[in-house]
């Protein structure tokens, strides 16, 4: 038996639930999420590791309809924010479109009948006119490519898989990274374990974070007021995407004071010159991602922990060995190694027209129109596709403009039941040049080997520009940008 439905989104996380709520709120009901998990949350329903937490304010990090969260800081912590998307969902009753513990295997276009027909691991059938990938861009775990990583006797976790009972107090502990999970992580359990090292392929720049509790005043009071609410996020906006001039080439004084800042914070902070010299990046800031924390650097100057710069060699039962010969013997060991972000079909066989898979189509890397629509892929729009990725804000804004456009070729679709939309090959192609010109200019494109890029130095994660520029872009549906 197969099922039918207007519209199937996988994901539900951030993207997918806020796809949802919108989809309700235009009256649209016939459409479900599939969410391979036996709960919601994505990313925030995985990364459980101590400290996690988002990086971006609070108040920007939501959605711009709805109830607004009471946050009880500025930088909002991992259970909070899953509390918060647990409301939202019951808020929007989305619940009864949710199927959990349901891993869509297939999803492959006809023509015939102008839908999607999705299977399951369970051996389930869907069918739908539209498809909406809601996956995001960080969802599968990357563990360290290293010899021996199978051969290592104690515990071994991702950052991104924490075992909940997984208790580091007075182990010997190895964190295998030193990026943005990592520089989470490591204050938060410094203080319990005898003794923390923290292997680091390379430097990053390091901002204040400023995080701070709010008081119980200043929540009611942003509250209450709905417009000191908006003043305060608003503010936040357009603060945040004018750092995107610090993200363009050298010269400019936004990004000079970026670097000025960050060289400040780790002066203040490090007193050990030979410390303070394995943290400078060489490289150009921005090129990857830029960090912020208050208490990375201070956790890194304890007796009980250690940076180590020299490369792992191997990982042997007993512990890391570097490539020096030195043994650091350890109980567990932490892969602060990040994700898989070249691998964007969530797991999913995505088969378009002309038996085109999503994954032949991106044997180059992944690109989109807008990264949103894919050519050879009728009626599929992605959330947080290719090229949509920001180093200097709230992903949700991005979110929202693709949201907002997706309901816009709903719309389309609603003249004629046998209506297909098809982003045009040559609007695809001219967009992306267009798009790899602009990034040409950016520090992504600086040559640093970041996750943003390919092998071959295409960056294929990130917009180019602010995110004004990017809702400008994709504010109107324009019909004549695809074909049936």
């Amino acid at each position: 038996m197969v099922e039918d439905f207007e519209v199937v989104i996988i994901g539900a996380g951030m993207s997918g639930l806020g796809m949802a709520a919108r989809l309700k709120e235009a009256g649209r009901h016939a459409f479900t999420i599939l969410e391979k998990a036996d709960s919601l949350g994505g990313t925030w329903r995985e990364n459980t590791y101590p400290g996690a937490a988002c990086d971006v304010q609070s108040h920007l990090y939501w959605y711009s309809f709805g109830e607004q969260p009471d946050w009880t800081r500025t930088y909002a912590g991992q259970p909070e924010i899953l509390r918060n998307l647990e409301r939202f969902a019951a808020s929007h009753r989305l619940a009864e479109h949710i199927r959990f513990g349901v891993e869509v295997t297939h999803a492959t276009w006809s023509d015939d009948d102008g839908s999607w027909l999705l299977r399951t691991s369970r051996g389930e059938r869907l069918r739908a006119r539209v498809l909406i990938t809601a996956w995001g861009q960080l969802d599968r775990p990357a563990w360290a490519r290293v010899e021996g990583v199978d051969s290592f006797a104690g515990t071994q976790v991702h950052t991104a898989r924490w075992p909940e009972d997984l208790d580091v107090t007075g182990k010997r502990v190895a964190c295998v990274g030193s990026a943005a999970s990592a520089v989470q992580l490591v204050p938060a359990i410094a203080d319990a374990t005898e003794r923390l090292t923290v292997f680091q392929r390379s430097p990053n720049y390091l901002l204040p974070r400023q995080d701070r509790a709010l008081p119980d005043e200043e929540r009611a009071a942003l509250l209450a007021e709905p417009e000191r609410y908006t003043a305060l996020r608003e503010g936040l906006y357009r603060e945040r995407d004018g750092w995107a001039a610090g993200l363009r080439d050298d010269g400019n004084p936004v990004r000079d004071e970026f670097r000025r800042v960050a060289g400040e914070h780790l002066a203040a902070q490090v007193a050990d010159g030979q410390l303070r010299e394995r943290l400078t990046p060489d490289y150009a800031f921005g090129c990857k991602r830029v960090l912020i924390s208050d208490d990375y650097y201070p956790a890194l100057s304890r007796d009980n922990v250690e940076l180590v710069t020299e490369p792992i060699a191997r990982i042997e039962p007993e512990g890391v060995r570097t490539t020096d010969g030195r043994r650091y013997d350890v109980d567990v060991i932490v892969h602060a190694t990040g994700f898989q972000p070249l691998d964007r079909t969530g797991g999913v066989e995505i088969v378009g027209r002309d038996l085109l898979t999503l994954r032949e189509a991106w044997k180059e890397g992944p690109e989109a129109y807008l990264g949103v629509a894919v050519h050879g892929f009728p009626n599929m729009f992605m959330l947080y596709g290719p090229n949509t990725n920001l180093g200097h804000h709230s992903i949700l804004f991005m979110v929202e403009c693709q949201i907002a456009y997706v309901l816009q070729a709903l719309g389309s679709l609603d003249s004629g039941r046998d209506r297909t939309l098809d982003v045009l090959s040559e609007v695809q192609r001219r967009y992306n040049e267009e798009l790899r010109r602009d990034l040409a200019g950016t520090a992504f494109a600086a040559g640093c080997g970041s996750w943003y890029t390919t092998g071959d130095g295409r960056v294929v994660n990130n917009w180019s520009s602010s995110i004004e520029a990017y809702r400008e872009r994709t504010a109107v549906f324009t019909e004549r940008d695809y074909a049936g």
